[in-house]
């Protein structure tokens, strides 16, 4: 699943905006439906009780344990192991007898890239003192491209600057031409969900660059559930944006992050410590001051081109006219590949697992068709920013206005805790998709429960929001065992902690392969159920992302 990379790079495609807003102003955030009306329940009927049936846990395992050996390499997206599971995929499809829906009649669409890698040359010197990259900062998404800059160091609190400057954490302080230390927020007393929601981050980095700040510098950038060393380790790894983008101009200052101990060092000569700033402007003193120091950001670049590879293929649907219209399931197949350093990422969990999960699903669904047509739907570069779910949609090889769905495999593997019990199906409450998975739930024996991690915001993180963002009715499935939240939350952090993103995300002994088995035997279900209705699914009418399949609209603000 998508963790650091998706906000990281809205955030810095949004600094390039033409406008210049200084004010933060907090607004109520409309009410949100927590999910979609029960439907009764429907009992499988013969023809999905033989499409479950054809669905294997020794397969799912197989293929699991396949796409994150040591040979795949990782998937890297634009690296050997990545073309390596893609041509895996591809075989698959062909032996299933799905059609090629890919480029030139294949099953391959191909993507160009821009590839990035911070090198060792960066550097971050503060008077006699030099900063280590990876440990005391990272820099965060430089697409901009080499920088060289110096500056005083000056340290603005928080950033902010409400409306009528009731508070003004930049008074005194001339940021234009200097390197700005500002604090990551939010201060005490206003909670992540309604910084977010104030886009008070976004607004703050906006205006110091807009004042004319040579860098800015983030302390404070981590978090308990994504601390520093997290940040940092992703942040040094290689990064990929597709070809056609638009790069940041090249006067565009670096944006850095730093660690606690590297903040520290910024505050040597200003007569206190980071530690004590901190706890200041968190009770709402002024700190602002000159650090006394002058600071000089390197920032070099190792630059090439990349190519990888959506892979998708289709079964045809039964009905003469349906037929034109396709459900679509996707899973991302990329992982981080090898690292810099040598270290591999197998992407067990996250998200071999996932395209096993969609794999079974397209073999029931080939021996069985619907009547309308399934797309089956393998993305690259999700790790990146989505990219390839997104370029799928923007070049799509189906008629984006006859997508009836699309339904999504990702996560970190919680369906492999136990047997399946509980299902979470993120976006259900904006369509009629919710009340079909609870109905598909209830024939199956399990429970949909809300969204275990709301702060997570996990609808927004993976590749069906790339559909949602293009009028497409969507669900994110998740599995879990018959536990209560508390517990699985507990599971879900300790993954996180352990294996998330790292070379440790491989197959385990302890895993109970008929998780995996009973999700895939619900996504079928699913897509069975919404490929033969006689209409396609429908957004509720409460829902933001409300619009017509195919919209160039752009989606309503996140959150």
């Amino acid at each position: 699943m998508l963790d650091l990379s998706s906000r990281t790079q809205k955030l810095w495609r949004a600094l390039v905006a033409l406008y210049l807003i200084t004010a933060l102003a907090a607004s109520p955030a409309p009410a949100r439906q927590s999910g979609a009306a029960a439907a009764p329940a429907a009992a499988l009927t013969d023809a999905e009780r033989g499409l479950a049936e054809r669905i294997k846990a020794e397969n799912i395992k197989e293929i699991t344990t396949a796409l994150s050996a040591p040979a795949m390499q990782g998937r890297g997206t634009g690296q050997p192991g990545g073309e390596m599971a893609a041509q895996f995929i591809a075989d698959r499809f062909k032996k299933l007898g799905l059609k090629p829906l890919g480029d030139k009649g294949s099953y391959f669409q191909s993507i160009k890239f821009r590839e990035f890698q911070v090198t060792p040359e960066t550097s971050l010197r503060v008077g006699d003192s030099s900063l280590k990259l990876g440990e005391d900062f990272y820099v965060s998404h430089p697409f901009s491209g080499d920088k060289d800059v110096s500056g005083r160091l000056v340290f603005v609190g928080f950033g902010i600057q409400t409306a009528g400057r009731e508070r003004d954490d930049l008074k005194g302080i001339d940021v234009s031409g200097k390197i700005v230390v500002v604090i990551e927020g939010p201060p005490r007393g206003v909670t992540r969900d309604q910084w977010r929601k104030m886009k008070a981050g976004f607004l703050i980095k906006k205006n110091l660059f807009a004042l004319g700040a040579a860098g800015l510098i983030m302390a404070n950038s981590g978090t308990e559930e994504t601390p520093y060393q997290m940040l940092a380790d992703y942040m040094t790894r290689r990064q990929l944006e597709p070809a056609g983008e638009n790069q940041l101009p090249p006067q565009f200052p670096p944006f850095l992050g730093v660690s606690d101990a590297g903040a520290e060092k910024l505050f040597a000569a200003s007569g206190t410590t980071y530690a004590q700033a901190l706890e200041r402007a968190h009770r709402g003193e002024f700190v602002s001051q000159d650090l006394k120091l002058q600071a000089k950001v390197k920032v070099k670049l190792r630059n090439a081109k990349a190519t990888a590879a959506n892979v998708v293929g289709y079964v045809e649907g039964t009905d003469a006219k349906l037929k034109e219209e396709a459900v679509v399931y996707t899973a991302h197949y990329d992982a981080f590949g090898v690292g810099e350093d040598g270290r591999v990422f197998p992407g067990a969990a996250d998200n071999a697992l996932g395209v096993a999960e969609m794999l079974a699903v397209a073999e029931a669904l080939a021996a069985s068709p619907p009547r309308r047509s399934v797309v089956f739907l393998a993305v690259t570069g999700e790790e990146y920013g989505l990219h390839g779910a997104e370029f799928w949609v923007k070049n799509p090889t189906w008629k984006l206005k006859q997508v009836a769905a699309n339904l999504n495999f990702d996560g970190i593997g919680t369906e492999v805790y136990g047997p399946l019990k509980k299902l979470v199906g993120f976006g259900a409450e904006h369509s009629n998709l919710g009340a079909l998975l609870e109905s598909v739930a209830a024939a199956t024996g399990n429970q949909v429960m809300p969204d275990p991690m709301p702060e997570e915001r996990s609808f927004y993180r993976s590749d069906h929001y790339a559909f949602v963002k293009r009028g497409v009715p969507a669900l994110f499935l998740m599995g879990a065992p018959d536990i209560d939240r508390q517990a699985l939350v507990a599971r879900v952090r300790e993954y996180q902690a352990k294996h998330y993103h790292l070379p440790t995300d491989t197959v385990r002994p302890e895993w109970d392969w008929e998780g995996p088995r009973a999700l895939a035997q619900v996504g079928a279900v699913l897509g069975w159920r919404a490929a033969n209705a006689d209409a396609m699914p429908a957004w509720l009418a409460s829902s933001p992302f409300n619009r017509k399949r195919g919209t160039d609209e752009p989606p309503p603000d996140e959150p």
